[in-house]
């Protein structure tokens, strides 16, 4: 028995000096080191020795196969250094010629100007408030003096998810109600920034989705001129402390008297262009005092408590800074589009 150990090592190690890349040396390993090989088939017998010969026949066995697999490593690094020399020869570098130019990072033309509006009304005051993007019927709508049937839902077509009454936020309003409830009957000075959805025909102006900055003041004795005011301040600061700035009536739901704040198209010097559809102006947010329906909902009693509230969409804002004819292209991953920036 044990000269078929000495045998089995030999024709292996012999085998094995004859193998000469990774596929032949698999099969060197299943053929020597497998369950059906010879050495195996010798271990599988042991029981049939004589009890005074297994120890030596087991323990040379060991030997063996420790030996093979000793080999087997040895055998597998000397191929792979064989084969890194071969690709080395085969692919040469030229050590001499310039590596390629790293790329540096940049922002997303929105987040630039989502980062521009947190660090102007930071300097005013508001603090960032985050709500959730997926929110219930009662707070999108109900909540918003905005009940069942109410015209103004047409605006605001959203996505609707299978658990009945669980939508997409149209807008960032939803998150006036929960700061109001986690802060009433106190003061807040809050800014609501995030994504809101619309089902609405993918055009030049509109996509179905966009970002969006709610902001909201709640206290005591505060008036429209508080909102004209921060309103006129922010569009200095935004567009250049020139710009001249204007409010429009307007409605919202939520929020009563409303209105519509434009800046002077800063292309033709407000005499009239395509930029503005020759009216000089250009329109930057929505805005109002919170209706006394929503204070009540948000927990604050409309007798002692005023407040306002504005509406700003950063894709609006970077269009007109940056002249930007589609909203498309901000959430079109075009490399051609965003290295402008």
């Amino acid at each position: 028995m044990l000269e078929q150990l000495n045998r089995i090592e030999q024709t292996a190690l012999s085998m094995l000096d004859q193998v000469r890349d990774e596929a032949g040396l698999q099969q060197w390993r299943v053929k020597h080191l497998g369950r059906s090989s010879s050495l195996s088939q010798v271990l599988s017998k042991l029981g049939q020795l004589p009890k005074e010969e297994r120890p030596m026949v087991g323990r040379r066995a060991n030997q063996i196969r420790q030996a093979l697999e000793s080999a087997l490593v040895e055998k597998s690094e000397a191929l792979q250094q064989v084969a890194i020399q071969r690709s080395l020869e085969a692919e040469r570098l030229d050590v001499s010629m310039p590596g390629r130019p790293a790329h540096s990072s940049r922002l997303h033309p929105a987040t630039q100007t989502l980062r521009k509006i947190y660090q102007i009304l930071a300097e005013m005051g508001f603090q960032i408030y985050w709500s959730r993007e997926v929110e219930t019927d009662a707070y999108n709508f109900e909540l918003l003096n905005m009940p069942a049937h109410h015209p103004a839902r047409d605006m605001w077509d959203t996505f609707h998810t299978t658990t009945p009454g669980v939508l997409l936020r149209t807008h960032t309003s939803p998150g006036q109600i929960h700061a109001m409830r986690e802060f009433a009957p106190e003061p807040i000075r809050v800014i609501l920034p995030g994504m809101c959805y619309r089902y609405e025909q993918l055009t030049a102006r509109s996509e179905i989705q966009f970002n969006q900055v709610e902001g909201l003041a709640i206290g005591k004795n505060i008036t429209f001129s508080d909102l004209k005011g921060t309103l006129a301040d922010f569009a200095r600061r935004m567009f250049g402390q020139n710009v001249r700035s204007r409010f429009r009536a307007s409605h919202f739901p939520f929020t009563e008297p409303s209105a519509e704040v434009d800046i002077e198209c800063f292309v033709c010097g407000g005499s009239g262009c395509s930029v503005c559809k020759q009216t000089g102006w250009l329109e930057i947010l929505g805005c109002g005092m919170v209706h006394p329906t929503v204070l009540r909902n948000g927990g604050y009693d409309p007798e002692k408590h005023t407040g306002f509230a504005f509406g700003v969409g950063p894709e609006r804002i970077t269009q007109l800074r940056h002249r930007i004819e589609d909203i498309r292209y901000f959430w079109g991953n075009d490399m051609r589009f965003l290295e402008q920036f």
